[in-house]
């Protein structure tokens, strides 16, 4: 529990710059007469962030947090840097640790095997990430577009 903590931590340590700096470009980017016409309407702070801020930042930062999603689903690196997907899971006849990722469990599978190396196995789950990715991309290209229109 203590290692999936950690690795959250280090996770959002990480990406919390780039995601700070791309809402604050947003909140630059809204025009200040309309917070200035809802002041002259007498709205207070929970209905300005509710009905001006948010609906202008969510159009453009929802394909971002797609991306950041599938990108983090697939964060090798971390991981192996961090745990190596430990610790291991007692009783399995993989090679699973409390903290593999898909892509971290298929490197074990395939490279780190007790019982030989697999390829067959970790070619199949390679492809269902290819899948999972893909599905993802396509709806990240389907957000892109409603958002353009």
């Amino acid at each position: 529990m203590l290692a999936k903590v950690m690795i959250l931590i280090v996770n959002t340590w990480l990406g919390f710059p780039y995601m700070m700096i791309l809402c604050m470009g947003m909140l630059k980017a809204i025009p200040d007469d309309l917070y200035e016409a809802s002041a002259i309407d007498g709205s207070n702070f929970i209905s300005n962030f509710t009905k001006i801020t948010m609906p202008l930042m969510i159009k453009p930062l929802t394909p971002l947090l797609i991306a950041s999603f599938a990108f983090n689903f697939n964060n090798f690196v971390l991981i192996a840097l961090l745990t190596n997907g430990g610790p291991n899971m007692i009783g399995t006849s993989e090679p699973a640790g409390y903290t593999d990722l898909l892509v971290n469990y298929t490197y074990r599978i395939a490279f780190e095997g007790s019982g030989g190396q697999d390829f067959g196995l970790a070619s199949a789950i390679a492809t269902l990430i290819f899948l999972l990715v893909g599905a993802l991309a396509l709806l990240n290209l389907r957000v892109t577009k409603v958002a353009q229109d």
